[in-house]
């Protein structure tokens, strides 16, 4: 396995949710175990300098990529889910989307305090899913260390919005 062949798994989606949007679709990266275990090894590798306690994922496909890396890393996973999804007490953010609005939220119990976070989703678009799930993390009074991406959406300055909205962790996209 290799680089360009893992990312070709990655198919381009066009006008899906919405007229205008193209949708990264990671399934057939998923499918397929050379390509979906490189791409883990790959982040680890990458990140492996970074001191982490426990690895979020962002739902859905940030628990898939999250889960996975955080056994890799032989770390916890906790995910940050959309409202109404976890079964106890959890804090709630709201954001806007690059197509309309949502909310994340998170259980107010998994995280000890101080904890050091790695944040992992699939994409990277225009950084409020991420700004909103670091939010969630500072809001528990534990630490955002990182975050973890498989690609950024070319021309939306996503990274550059993390940083401006106070975040200034590492940052690994890995195409």
């Amino acid at each position: 396995m290799n680089f360009e062949i893992a990312k070709s798994k990655i198919l381009d989606v066009v006008d899906y949710p919405k007229p205008g949007i193209i949708f990264k679709d990671i399934t057939p990266l998923l499918a397929d175990a050379s390509a979906f275990n490189y791409v883990i090894a790959k982040l680890a590798e990458k990140l492996q300098y970074l001191e982490i306690d426990v690895v979020a994922g962002v739902e859905a496909r940030g628990f898939i990529i999250g889960a996975a890396l955080a056994n890799q890393l032989q770390k916890g996973f906790v995910p940050i889910r959309k409202p109404g999804k976890l079964p106890r007490k959890t804090i709630r953010r709201e954001y806007q989307l690059e197509y309309g609005t949502d909310a994340l939220e998170i259980h107010d119990d998994l995280l000890v305090k101080n904890s050091k976070v790695l944040i992992v989703d699939d994409v990277l678009a225009t950084g409020g899913t991420a700004i909103t799930a670091g939010q969630l993390i500072l809001d528990l009074e534990c630490q955002v260390v990182g975050f973890a991406f498989l690609f950024a959406v070319a021309g939306l300055a996503g990274s550059d919005r993390i940083k401006a909205a106070g975040f200034s962790p590492a940052l690994e996209i890995l195409f």
